[in-house]
């Protein structure tokens, strides 16, 4: 949706360098278990925690990287939304 209201000229490369963004996840492999319902990945994996999050939104500063930046800062919000919804705890 942020792909085609905001690129909408370009929305369908917008779209799929976001997609793309989700490879971001493969740090969960790192964790054992690998996945925890009890447990919110921010601030616990490491390209999930407050320097990245911090280099994702220069990422999104620049036109070069925009599409990645703005991907990989929607994830990160959809992920602390669901640290929100099942531990309630609001973590970004």
């Amino acid at each position: 949706m942020v792909a085609w209201v905001f690129f909408r000229q370009r929305w369908l490369h917008a779209y799929l360098v976001m997609m793309a963004t989700m490879v971001v996840d493969l740090d969960h492999l790192l964790a054992s278990p690998i996945y925890d319902p009890a447990r919110c990945s921010i601030g616990f994996h490491p390209l999930h925690g407050w320097l990245p999050l911090a280099i994702y939104g220069l990422l999104a500063c620049y036109l070069k990287t925009r599409y990645v930046g703005l991907g990989l800062l929607i994830h990160m919000v959809l992920d602390s939304l669901d640290c929100q919804m099942n531990l309630g705890v609001w973590s970004v």
